[in-house]
């Protein structure tokens, strides 16, 4: 049976479960219990349905509106890929649910191969992370978490939009649950012509199609007041065509993917014991003419078996061992990656103390063991300070580490059997300030990346990866936070400025794609039934090429969105929305213009 197949089978699940009664909220499970753990040391932007509603474009949408982060795209709903502080995207960890997901062929996740609408919650933290997370969390990661509520009973949610281009998204999401028993599925399905123009650029999205389906479907069972039982599934079959120019040939890009993740948890006064098995499938196939067969492609496969072991020595100081092993297989097509496989594991240790209410401190240390690949051995050092009621600071530093993925080591011609781990230690110093309903937030940071591996020309014709750069970035990440509610009104406010100094140490220019400034902000303002809400992003210069050439980089741009949303009945919602009010002109890939203004209509049930 295929993935669509499935999909169909899920829905049609999905609508038997949707009718019934509420009852109060006992317990939500979530699945990565260390996220937990670092709100309380860490700034960590959290974004649930309300908020993911405003940008149900794509996830590329939520991060570049509603995130520090910068996102490379290559034209609406295309490749796009993330960059945490000056770094790149093989330096930005995606993690499901606890797990960290990235690419075994590539080393990074596409941002818009993962469905928004299918996670109750998404999650950003800037900083390294690879103690908790593994290779890759260098800049920074993203957590795509799915909730698990107890003594619920039945409840239902139906989002339907309609857009410009013909674009189409649907999401349907039911979930029962009693005391003892949770149960959660849902599906989605994302369609476009995206065919819109440029006729400044003298630019038409040709072959710009697209279209995916998600089914998650999530489980949990109480055995006892101990132990926990948990699943998480989900499966997503994506297509995407790529533009071309009116005589150039078409292609496109085939993705499927099948994630699972079984969990059991024990619980007791003095212990806390998770462990996690899981298996992840990823395969995909490039047509290089979509009327032909596939030009390349591949798939992998990761078995993962994670234990999270806590022991309370009392309410203040607790201990955490994490050990990992996971094995990776991988078959590439017209790569010349035949079948390879890869064994790895880890040993994490952490020690967690929090006297009072006013202090919070973590330091952790961790062992990788990677076949053939020497490791170092990696630290993080987190406390937290509340100085009174208006000012907090905390400190972190770490050091990190990412090691070379399948493409990078086996890729034919050229993969380099002989790279080192990229390597980077950082500090940040994040500083908190609270007044009635305002909160700011102020994190200098720094960070140093040696070994990072780089694909450069060869003088045998082809390209090769080779340990090259060293890469020193620095700069500031603050934002602004105001939310009150008075009688019927409801007022949210977000504002947030990024400065990112980031050059290579070795020839001192600035790296590709990582602008300097960058501006956004999102407003939202409630009167009863009626909701409005506004969103802006101001992008500064951004090169695009490594000597910095002034005619090839993406000139500043501002681009600014707006919503209407009317609830009826309580449980209906009616919304328009307009993209880029002003008609801006701008990409965030040379050569890529993303739309001018645009509009969508939608509507939510909850029942």
């Amino acid at each position: 049976m295929t993935i669509k197949h499935h999909f169909s089978a899920a829905l049609l699940f999905c609508f038997l479960l949707s009718f019934a009664q509420e009852k109060a909220i006992d317990t939500v499970y979530i699945f990565d219990n260390q996220l937990k753990n670092s709100k309380k040391l860490h700034k960590i932007e959290t974004l649930n349905q309300e908020d993911l509603l405003k940008n149900t474009t794509n996830l590329s949408e939520v991060l570049r509106f509603q995130s520090p982060v910068y996102i490379k795209e290559n034209g609406r709903g295309m490749v796009s890929s993330p960059s945490f502080r000056g770094t790149t995207a093989q330096q930005t960890a995606f993690v499901w649910n606890g797990i960290n997901i990235n690419s075994i062929f590539l080393g990074q996740g596409d941002v818009n191969n993962l469905n928004l609408l299918t996670y109750d919650q998404l999650e950003v933290k800037s900083g390294g992370g690879s103690v908790i997370y593994g290779s890759g969390a260098i800049g920074g990661t993203i957590h795509l978490n799915n909730e698990l509520s107890f003594n619920k009973g039945f409840n239902s949610t139906l989002f339907l939009e309609g857009g410009s281009y013909n674009t189409f998204n649907s999401f349907l999401k039911t979930s029962y649950s009693d005391d003892k028993l949770s149960i959660k599925v849902s599906g989605n399905f994302v369609k476009s012509d995206n065919d819109y123009e440029v006729p400044e650029k003298k630019y038409i999205n040709l072959n710009g199609e697209y279209d995916n389906r998600t089914f998650n479907l999530g489980a949990a069972y109480k055995i006892n007041a101990q132990n926990r039982l948990s699943w998480q599934t989900q499966f997503y079959d994506g297509e995407q065509h790529y533009p071309t120019s009116e005589f150039g040939t078409k292609t496109k890009y085939l993705s499927n993917t099948f994630r699972s993740l079984l969990a059991w948890d024990f619980n007791s006064t003095k212990i806390n014991n998770s462990f996690k098995v899981a298996y992840l499938q990823d395969d995909f196939q490039y047509f290089d003419n979509i009327d032909q067969p596939k030009s390349s492609g591949g798939s992998g496969e990761s078995f993962l078996a994670k234990n999270d072991f806590n022991y309370f020595f009392n309410n203040q100081l607790a201990f955490n061992l994490i050990t990992e092993y996971h094995f990776d297989k991988g078959k590439g097509y017209q790569s010349g990656i035949t079948d390879v496989t890869r064994n790895a594991g880890s040993v994490a240790g952490l020690i967690r103390w929090n006297p009072n209410q006013q202090f919070n401190f973590e330091a952790g240390v961790k062992k990788d063991f990677v076949e053939e690949i020497v490791t170092p051995i990696l630290y993080s050092f987190s406390g937290k300070m509340s100085v009174n009621n208006w000012y907090s600071f905390g400190l972190n530093v770490s050091k990190n580490f990412r090691y070379p993925s399948f493409n990078d080591l086996y890729w034919q011609p050229g993969g380099n059997l002989d790279l080192k781990p990229e390597i980077s230690h950082q500090a940040e110093l994040g500083n908190n300030f609270k007044y009635r309903d305002f909160k700011l937030n102020l994190t200098p940071y720094y960070i140093k990346i040696k070994n990072m591996i780089r694909w450069l020309p060869t003088s045998n014709g082809y390209w090769s990866p080779v340990n090259t750069n060293n890469v020193e970035s620095y700069g500031l990440e603050s934002q602004l936070d105001f939310e009150k509610k008075f009688g019927n009104n409801r007022t949210k406010l977000s504002l947030g400025y990024v400065f990112t100094h980031s050059k290579n140490a070795d020839t001192d220019q600035f790296l590709m794609y990582v602008p300097q400034h960058k501006i956004f902000g999102n407003a939202t303002y409630q009167y009863r039934f009626a909701e409005i809400f506004i969103q802006g992003m101001y992008n500064g210069l951004t090169y695009t090429t490594s000597d910095e050439t002034l005619r090839d980089a993406i000139k500043p741009y501002f681009v600014m969105n707006a919503g209407l949303n009317l609830t009826f009945f309580k449980n209906y919602q009616i919304g328009v929305k307009v993209n880029n009010i002003f008609d801006e002109i701008y990409e965030t890939t040379t050569y890529f213009p993303l739309p001018k203004r645009n509009y969508s209509a939608n509507l939510l049930i909850n029942f």
